[in-house]
């Protein structure tokens, strides 16, 4: 939900404080923070499902906006042009943030667990901010090239590319309270705290089945 509510906004470009970005970069670094808690708590195979499904969701999206958009339009119908051009914008930016939605994600996913079992779960702040430098740079690179390369300048484009990486960034280490604490509630929760240390972390595995060693609540 959050990756496809920031894919239909994010053709609209806002500039707050001097400062121009996708709207989409305001919400979608909550991605990085429910994936973080993921991988923490329940560890890299159940984060890896998480990312198939929301990938399958997005395709679901722009499938059905192209199925609407090669339907018949009614003669009085005068605005559903102006309906097919967000369409038609929007798939490419729903393209763009799959392209980098899938390489982004699993990086995001491999840092955070890979580095818990290095500091033997210590750190967690630290993992989170770390691993989040890493895909939101990948994310945004790969997505304003896909989704704004040849619309915008590409002077502007570099902009964009900046500004939208800081912020994820800055909103990823606001939001650490937040995520730190909350993955520490839901481990007492679930008596939960899954390591990666037997993980295959090929993205095209679909198994999620932890030894009881791995857990280590």
């Amino acid at each position: 939900m959050i990756i496809a509510t920031a894919n239909w906004f994010d053709g609209r470009l806002v500039e707050l404080f001097g400062v121009v970005i996708s709207p989409g970069t305001l919400i979608f670094p909550l991605s990085f923070l429910i994936s973080d808690i993921i991988t923490e708590v329940y560890g890299y195979k159940h984060a890896r499902r998480a990312i198939w499904s929301a990938l399958l969701f997005n395709i679901l999206i722009i499938g059905y906006g192209h199925l609407l958009v090669s339907l018949p339009s009614p003669a009085f119908a005068k605005d559903n042009a102006c309906f097919d051009k967000l369409i038609n914008t929007d798939s490419r930016i729903i393209l763009g943030s799959i392209v980098a939605y899938m390489l982004c994600e699993p990086v995001n996913s491999y840092i955070v667990a890979k580095m818990k079992v290095l500091m033997n779960g210590a750190y967690v702040g630290l993992r989170f901010v770390l691993s989040t430098i890493v895909a939101a740079s990948i994310d945004t690179v790969i997505f304003v090239l896909i989704a704004f390369y040849g619309i915008y300048s590409f002077s502007d484009v570099v902009d964009l590319i900046i500004n939208v990486c800081i912020i994820k960034i800055v909103i990823e280490i606001l939001g650490l309270p937040v995520s730190v604490n909350l993955s520490k509630y839901i481990k007492r929760q679930e008596q939960l705290d899954m390591y990666d240390d037997l993980t295959d972390f090929s993205l095209f595995r679909m198994d999620a089945d932890y030894s009881k060693q791995q857990n280590r609540f």
